[in-house]
């Protein structure tokens, strides 16, 4: 795995947390994993940088503490993560090791870590979990939950872990403020989504402070794209659909991934392009995966986004989330969009 050596770079020292936010951890949190000594950090599947720098951030932080920490996501890290130091160590089963907790990280339910529960069953009942989500509709899984959507990001929850713990963000060479500060701009839009608060920008500067390079991270996440994925952009843009001005959806089927070249990791962004839509209060991607469809959700200050998931089983926050449902993507669009209209229709 190629990564590029400038981010993580350390600082020369570490930030001062800002007055009062390690007060936001809870001491059972920082207690049960200051505790434990072999621990399985987890994140959702599919992951984007918000799970992945989660994920990493608790495991560098046990490590700092002198523990042993494995960080694992049921699918691949995504190619575009690949310029983040520590990324490589992010496995997809956690083998036969033995652990004394799990910190489930970005996940509303124990089912969203994927593949990887079924086949570790055992495991996660045995195990006591820490729960760390930012997810208005999570469902409280975990031994001990620390579940804030007040967080922009779980990244932000970390950062935070991290002071409370006395780990300094400068640690792992700068992996770590890396890891975290990409999780933040990646659930922000870089600061521009209406989940950034004071508390958001003060964690954000703190991880700068710590040697974060903030635009290299904007750059790569958001300025620098393959062909291929420009390509699926530029597909699924295409066949854009409208129903009113208040709904616009698209879909996203195995056939365009074919067409374009692109990989399903790459079809990241789409919806953040759809909901720059000037009119719509509900946006809509439909994603093809074999027999069951994916629908994420972007919605206006004027629709509650998890109003329409919940109805499927998904969740998420106000502004944005998703579902997965066991239908074709016919079927499933003509159900959501049907759903989507009565909500608009009473708001």
């Amino acid at each position: 795995m190629t990564v590029n050596a400038s981010v993580g770079a350390s600082a020369s020292a570490s930030a001062t947390p800002a007055v009062g936010s390690v007060r936001d951890v809870p001491a059972a949190v920082v207690e049960g994993i200051a505790r434990a000594r072999n621990v399985l950090t987890v994140c959702h599947e599919r992951p984007e940088a918000d799970a992945l720098g989660a994920a990493l951030g608790v495991a560098l932080i046990v490590e700092h503490g002198g523990g042993s920490a494995v960080p694992v996501c049921s699918d691949p890290v995504p190619e575009m993560y690949d310029f983040l130091r520590g990324m490589e160590r992010v496995r997809s089963d956690p083998g036969d090791g033995s652990f004394d907790l799990i910190v489930a990280v970005d996940c509303g339910e124990l089912a969203r870590v994927g593949p990887i529960l079924d086949r570790h069953a055992e495991l996660f009942r045995s195990v006591p979990i820490v729960n760390i989500d930012h997810h208005v509709s999570n469902s409280g899984f975990g031994e001990i939950d620390w579940v804030d959507p007040t967080a922009a990001a779980a990244c932000e929850q970390v950062t935070l872990l991290a002071q409370a713990m006395g780990v300094p963000l400068d640690a792992a060479e700068g992996a770590l403020a890396a890891a975290l500060l990409a999780g933040i701009v990646i659930d922000t839009a870089t600061f521009q989504h209406p989940n950034t608060t004071p508390r958001t920008l003060r964690v954000a500067a703190d991880l700068v402070a710590a040697g974060a390079p903030l635009s290299e991270i904007s750059r790569r996440l958001y300025r620098s794209k393959p062909n291929a994925q420009l390509k699926l952009f530029g597909i699924v843009l295409a066949d854009l659909e409208t129903d009113g001005d208040r709904l616009v959806h698209a879909s996203l089927t195995e056939a365009d991934l074919r067409r374009s070249g692109a990989t399903a990791s790459q079809s990241e962004g789409i919806i953040d392009l759809l909901s720059q839509s000037e009119t719509a209060d509900i946006v809509l991607l439909f994603t093809e995966q074999g027999a069951r469809t994916r629908v994420s959700v972007r919605t206006s200050a004027r629709v509650d986004a998890t109003e329409l998931t919940g109805r499927f089983g998904g969740g998420g926050h106000p502004r944005a989330a998703g579902a997965t449902i066991e239908l074709s993507l016919a079927t499933a669009r003509a159900r959501v969009l049907a759903e989507a209209k009565a909500i608009l229709a009473a708001t």
